[in-house]
């Protein structure tokens, strides 16, 4: 059976190894997993921080976008009602 670690402990593990305090043979060791699992960790850590920053960019202008999005609909059916009403009187 395989053991599940937490993203806590797995997000621990990998600051200590970016840190470079330790060897990975001492960090495996100290938390008792694979020098092979540290490194997975390690390097899934690093290309995750590059998206850690664009991803709150890219969400913050997405609901930007979405906002306006709304209103433009919420404009076009109010000039479509009118348009209708003004056909109507004509």
């Amino acid at each position: 059976m395989r053991k599940k670690y937490s993203s806590g402990f797995k997000s621990k593990v990998a600051i200590e190894a970016i840190k470079s305090d330790k060897t990975i043979a001492e960090i495996s060791s100290t938390f008792e997993i694979h020098r092979d699992q540290v490194q997975k960790w390690k390097k899934a850590a690093l290309s995750g921080i590059s998206g850690l920053f664009t991803d709150k960019q890219s969400s913050k202008e997405k609901r930007n976008s979405e906002k306006l999005i709304d209103e433009l609909y919420r404009q076009i059916g109010q000039l479509k009602v009118e348009n209708d009403w003004l056909k109507k009187k004509v």
